[in-house]
């Protein structure tokens, strides 16, 4: 049994189809990250998961008992299924235990651990108003838990947040659905964020589902461009390169990853053109006769100017 089926699921927004007739499954305690662009129907689709929007086709089937949309419900929503907006919200001039305590369906026991997890414990004594955004958003996702749901739904929960608030709630949602064993769905415009957490991953574009798939043929073995840009840095092999490196030609454009291209004692010889520092790693870029390529390599080793030999292994190329 499938605690989650999305049958034919559609959406208008004006006469363009903001969702258009996607389906899939959820297993339960599984990860599922939905990416896409901005516009492309993901929140839409969440929306209507969560009960909180009146899809124009289809139906949500939680645990084979249809999801009902806002129109059939006085208060919008499924008891059962927790959704985290990226405009999280808290009321305020309430101390936070208040508002968990409002909420609270768990044991004292399991919500100690959930705060702990959440990385909440010291704020339980403060006011919602002297709060940050990031700790904002960690008190309404423990809000979201303690209500004890079967599905967890997260709206791009890292758009809104600095840097170091951002690894926060990554940190968290990954202890939090470990520890609870919690099924969810995640959002995400930005592929890399999804790659190391989710079972599944479904890109969208336009309304509709372009790729589904383990994270792993996601990234390496992407159904378009458009996939295969969200999830990461890529080459476009030109013909003169895949002559050189024997690379079979096919109708679809041949692709590789950065760090996928190997510097070697013999290959073709390239010239670092550029190079661009990200703290654990650099980013070069190189020319190769007529074509220019990017290598993801160790900081410090390579300066604008260098000659370099590269070889491209066949095995990692993709076509698109």
């Amino acid at each position: 049994m499938f605690l989650l089926q999305v049958n034919s699921l559609s959406k208008l927004n004006g006469e363009r189809k903001a969702v258009n007739n996607i389906s899939f499954t959820q297993k339960v305690h599984e990860h599922i990250a939905i990416a896409g662009e901005t516009g492309s129907g993901k929140t839409s689709l969440l929306k209507m998961i969560g009960g909180l929007m009146q899809p124009d086709g289809g139906e949500v089937l939680f645990e084979e008992k249809r999801v009902e949309g806002p129109l059939e419900r006085l208060i919008p929503g499924h008891d059962a299924i927790a959704y985290l907006s990226q405009h999280f919200e808290l009321r305020n001039n309430y101390w936070v235990y208040e508002l968990l305590e409002m909420a609270n369906k768990i044991p004292e026991t399991e919500a100690t651990k959930l705060f702990s997890i959440c990385q909440i414990e010291h704020l339980l004594h403060r006011r919602t108003n002297e709060l940050s955004g990031g700790e904002k958003q960690r008190i309404v996702l423990a809000m979201q838990l303690i209500k004890k749901p079967k599905l967890l739904l997260l709206d791009e929960p890292f758009s809104n947040l600095d840097a170091i608030h951002e690894q926060t709630i990554k940190e968290v949602i990954h202890d939090v659905t470990e520890h609870f064993n919690t099924s969810c769905i995640m959002v995400s415009h930005d592929g890399k964020d999804v790659l190391s957490w989710a079972d599944t991953v479904i890109v969208l574009k336009d309304g509709v589902i372009v790729q589904q798939a383990a994270p792993s043929v996601i990234y390496h073995q992407p159904a378009n461009l458009y996939c295969a840009a969200l999830f990461g840095r890529f080459n476009i092999l030109t013909h003169q390169l895949m002559e050189l490196f024997n690379i079979p030609h096919a109708e679809q454009t041949a692709c590789i990853r950065p760090e996928k291209i190997i510097i070697a004692d013999s290959g073709m010889k390239a010239t670092v053109e550029k190079v661009f520092y990200f703290g654990s790693y650099e980013v070069i870029q190189v020319q190769v006769l007529q074509s220019t390529l990017q290598l993801i390599v160790l900081p410090d080793v390579y300066k604008k100017g260098d000659s370099i030999n590269i070889q491209i292994p066949s095995q990692h190329v993709f076509y698109c």
